[in-house]
């Protein structure tokens, strides 16, 4: 059975002196400014769709990462994922680098960075972002 999850932006003007509130339905967390100057320029406060998406695909990585190490017969003390999202006025979303850092008891890291590398490519939001020009992974194990 599909899991649907929902979000909902209200806009108000035009896309550069405008603004807007996007809201977090299904969970319920909360509702956050977006405009264009937080999106081109700086956040100063607001979110931006790059935003979400980087948390969309760190969180998406660090659970494919976790599932793929448990298959393996691993499991992390702990996973920490980042996402940076490049947006370029004009030409969208032209690189993602995720950075992961973990310390996983008993892994060597030639297993580590295979399964890293498979979890870049088979997370979900990986798969969506496939239109993406660059997605870079650097993969740390911590010992």
């Amino acid at each position: 059975m599909a899991a649907t999850r929902s979000a909902h932006t209200i806009w108000k003007g035009d896309l550069f002196t405008g603004s807007g509130q996007t809201t977090l339905d299904s969970s319920g967390l909360g509702t956050y400014d977006v405009t264009w100057k937080a999106r081109a320029e700086q956040s100063e406060g607001k979110t931006s769709p790059e935003e979400l998406i980087a948390a969309a695909h760190a969180s998406c990585f660090s659970m494919a990462f976790s599932n793929m190490l448990k298959e393996a017969g691993h499991v992390a003390d702990s996973i920490e994922t980042r996402a940076d999202v490049d947006f370029v006025p004009g030409q969208g979303i032209t690189e993602i680098r995720l950075a992961v850092s973990a310390s996983i008891p008993g892994i060597s890291e030639e297993d580590f960075q295979r399964i890293a590398g498979e979890a870049k490519t088979g997370c979900p939001v990986s798969q969506a972002l496939a239109s993406v020009p660059s997605i870079t992974l650097q993969a740390a194990l911590n010992s």
